[in-house]
């Protein structure tokens, strides 16, 4: 079963004094592009988490996002009294006649008037961000998968359509043929040349030859079968499948060159309309 690339996973963890919410976003790449973003205290944790998320994810361009809301009283951010009342001793001298409550708001506002404590990671409660990190990428994954039915539809509608347009330029091959003959023989005629018909006949196999598209035929049909067995396959295969399409589009390309016949080239572009559709899709799979 096929995975899309594009997907969104979200979940959310309320501890005591905080909320956590992780969000993780990925869109089609041709590799892995991952990018993160969350508070610093948690930056050492970042290495076994992108681990983690490439292990998950694999491919994609990604966006993870750890986001904290402070619910509680807890903040990081502490009035530097010894610097605050520095600064109000030294605008006093200045200023002995000012009103203590502006000195507070001018200190506050001045350099290192308020410091930030590091805290330390808590071990249990980044073991709870962590289950709220596996559901989030349990519910990306999900997402894929949904979109990876989707595709598998498209595909299958798309290949089933290329084989029916194929089925319908190859009912022309007996006429195609016929008209080649006549053409030829018509000419013959207007150069009112006695023709060994034999010789003529040898003459118009090795020409019809170059435009014998059996080959072809039974190509294309052996890359759609193995596009539809690959779709069905367990493991990442968005490459594998654009590989086949590129097979596909020679096997329709030498048709194409080789029809002679009008409606015959109609729907060989009608093929390649098709053809051109599934690979667009194809860039979306994992």
């Amino acid at each position: 079963m096929i995975q899309s690339m594009t997907g969104f996973g979200k979940a959310t963890l309320q501890l005591a004094t905080k909320k956590v919410t992780i969000e993780i976003k990925s869109l089609n790449s041709k590799g892995l592009d991952l990018n993160t973003r969350m508070p610093s205290v948690y930056r050492e944790m970042e290495l076994n988490l992108r681990n983690q998320i490439a292990q998950s994810l694999e491919r994609g361009k990604i966006d993870f996002s750890l986001f904290v809301e402070i619910t509680g009283e807890e903040t990081s951010s502490k009035i530097n009294a010894p610097i605050i009342k520095g600064y109000i001793a030294q605008m006093r001298e200045i200023l002995p006649e000012a009103d203590p409550t502006e000195l507070m708001k001018m200190a506050v506002r001045m350099p290192d008037a308020l410091k930030t404590e590091r805290d330390d990671i808590d071990p249990e409660e980044w073991k709870q961000i962590q289950s709220v990190i596996d559901q989030a990428l349990n519910n990306i994954n999900q997402f894929r998968k949904d979109e990876g039915v989707t595709l598998e539809k498209e595909f299958l509608h798309r290949i089933a359509n290329i084989l029916n347009l194929m089925n319908q330029a190859l009912a022309y091959d007996a006429e195609r043929v016929e008209t080649v003959k006549t053409r030829l023989r018509a000419a013959l005629d207007e150069l009112k040349e006695n023709v060994d018909e034999n010789r003529f006949e040898q003459e118009l196999i090795f020409y019809l030859e170059k435009y014998d598209i059996t080959e072809e035929k039974v190509r294309l049909e052996s890359h759609l079968n193995y596009f539809i067995e690959t779709l069905a396959g367990n493991e990442a295969n968005g490459r594998k499948l654009g590989f086949i399409t590129q097979e596909m589009g020679r096997e329709i390309n030498t048709m194409g060159s080789k029809s002679n016949h009008s409606e015959m080239q109609k729907l060989v572009v009608m093929m390649k309309d098709e053809l051109e559709k599934i690979k667009e899709q194809v860039l979306n799979v994992l």
